[in-house]
């Protein structure tokens, strides 16, 4: 059996100890490159929608695991509109979504662990033009009270004001006979008529 000479074996150790570092960098370069990775979002970063839809997506190049798993939808005025617990299907994770919500600018913070362990986070933002409900009924819009004008004191002093008149009607004087006192008088005076016309022609037969 060969022996190697005195000399060569410090070359040897440090030959060792180079092959060594290379195949240590080679394991924890694989290592970091089995950790999983964002790939999209829908809605996407920076994006702007008519309104929010029902559920966010998260797209990563590996399955996730359930455990450490977080995401949190803010609307515009500070409230969570994240619902419920985040779905796991393949490689993507979504969060339900749901509320009143109005247009503006949300934001998304996420976590989400690997299937090795190794915990991923993130925010994004995406903006809605126009507001919308999900799961809840919209507050209906409350019509302002007609406030009738109330007539002013000119107004008042303009309106004519009701006369009432009771007619009183009284009898007329009777100045006159009665109709029953002149028929009787005007019989008188037929007889006395007739009794002067007699007696004026007995008077004019006796003369004869």
């Amino acid at each position: 059996m060969s022996r190697i000479p005195v000399a060569l074996r410090p070359a040897r150790r440090v030959l060792a100890a180079v092959i060594a570092a290379f195949v240590l960098v080679g394991l924890g370069a694989g290592g970091a490159s089995a950790h999983n990775s964002l790939r999209s979002t829908d809605p996407a970063d920076g994006s702007t929608v008519t309104v929010v839809p029902e559920q966010l997506t998260l797209t990563f190049d590996q399955p996730a695991l359930a455990i450490g798993t977080e995401i949190a939808v803010v609307a515009p005025d500070g409230g969570l509109v994240s619902v419920g617990e985040p779905v796991l299907v393949d490689s993507s994770v979504s969060q339900p979504i749901e509320g009143v919500l109005p247009a503006g600018t949300y934001t998304v913070q996420w976590r989400v662990t690997s299937a090795d362990g190794h915990p991923l986070s993130g925010e994004l933002s995406f903006t809605a033009s126009e507001a919308t409900a999900i799961g809840v009924e919209a507050p209906a819009e409350t019509a302002e009270p007609v406030v009738e004008d109330e007539p002013t004191a000119e107004a008042e002093e303009s309106q004519p004001e009701a006369v009432v008149t009771s007619a009183v009607v009284e009898p007329e004087e009777d100045g006159g006979l009665s109709t029953g006192q002149i028929v009787g008088i005007g019989a008188l005076v037929m007889v006395i008529a007739g009794g002067a016309l007699v007696a004026l022609r007995m008077s004019q037969r006796k003369k004869n």
